[in-house]
């Protein structure tokens, strides 16, 4: 099973590269985010609406949400693997292929970048697709900041962190800890709806996130000296920055991100109407440009290649051991 997972994590990458996510094919995360939705009106049926109960429905919409996401793609792997070693293999490819977002996280983001050739509004439109901060507001400055801090964010959580999962589990892990990332994206907010309903999810996301963002951050410092980018200063603005966040996690590869390409990210941001004050990570060295987009891209399949030798190596290496 280490060889197998090893071959369908590797196999699964290079899909993601070619294919990214067509529109017209079904993904997991649509049927994840049908569960949530469905896990969560229900639950609301259920517990009354104070905060007590809601943090304790939080809880069972965790655990509600993860059972019913793995239970069939396991036994579909189950089965498949009682069939065949290559259907098996094949199945799991597919499983991994669908965790990944390097292609779709290019695509998105470089589609910010020709939006904002046809006008501000369009590239705020843009932008608006892929962060969950208020966009009306933001100067072309601003837009691309979003999006340069989006690819940087996803580098983990799209990337190395699924990897990471699938290296350990195989890709049935890498489906739980898509049903967490996505949980964590739709509840974890600290908003009137969901303070005490997100909670589990949020803090559920910050520890399955936590050793994966900080592999990221020093594969990236890595990407970026084999990439010729001032990985120096990647490393002094990751040692100085990577707390400038309330997240415990998101600001490790903003900051490895804003040094290598020597601007500065972050900062205030408006979500549903309200201001939140924020930390700048990075020095102002130079205004943010639409090209910093498809310099974060360049970084940020540097760090996806490592982190797949990083990953696949050790799947491999520990099935060389176990088998010699």
């Amino acid at each position: 099973m280490l060889i197998n997972s090893g071959i369908a994590l590797v196999l699964g990458f290079f899909l993601d590269c070619i294919f990214g996510d067509p529109h017209w094919l079904y993904h997991p995360v649509q049927a994840m985010g049908w569960l949530i939705t469905f896990w969560e009106k229900t639950l609301r049926r259920i517990f009354p609406d104070n905060k007590k109960a809601l943090r304790t429905a939080g809880v069972f919409l965790v655990i509600l949400v993860i059972i019913s996401s793995l239970s069939l793609p396991g036994l579909l792997l189950w089965g498949a693997y009682r069939l065949s070693r290559p259907l098996g293999i094949l199945v799991e490819t597919v499983f991994c292929y669908q965790m990944l977002a390097a292609r779709s996280l290019q695509k998105e983001s470089g589609r910010v970048a020709k939006a904002l050739e046809e006008g501000l509004d369009q590239g705020r439109y843009a932008v608006s697709m892929i962060v969950g901060r208020d966009t009306e507001r933001l100067s072309e400055e601003g837009v691309v900041k979003a999006a340069v801090e989006t690819v940087a964010e996803n580098t983990s959580d799209g990337i190395v962190a699924p990897m990471m999962f699938m290296a350990i589990g195989g890709g049935l892990l890498g489906y739980f800890y898509k049903a967490v990332n996505t949980m964590d994206s739709m509840v974890g907010y600290r908003n009137e709806k969901y303070q005490y309903l997100g909670t589990a999810a949020a803090k559920l996301d910050d520890l399955c996130n936590w050793i994966p963002a900080r592999i990221s951050a020093w594969l990236m410092i890595g990407a970026s000296w084999i990439l010729g980018m001032d990985s120096k200063q990647a490393f002094r603005i990751y040692k100085r920055d990577r707390h400038n966040h309330a997240s415990p996690n998101s600001a490790h590869t903003e900051a490895v991100m804003a040094g290598a390409l020597g601007v500065q990210l972050a900062g205030d941001a408006w979500y549903f109407g309200t201001l939140h004050k924020k930390k700048t990570i990075g020095d102002s060295g130079r205004p943010v440009e639409r090209e910093d987009i498809f310099r974060a891209h360049r970084l940020m399949y540097g760090t996806a290649i490592l982190s797949l030798i990083f990953m696949a190596g050790l799947r491999f290496f520990a099935a060389f051991c176990l088998f010699r």
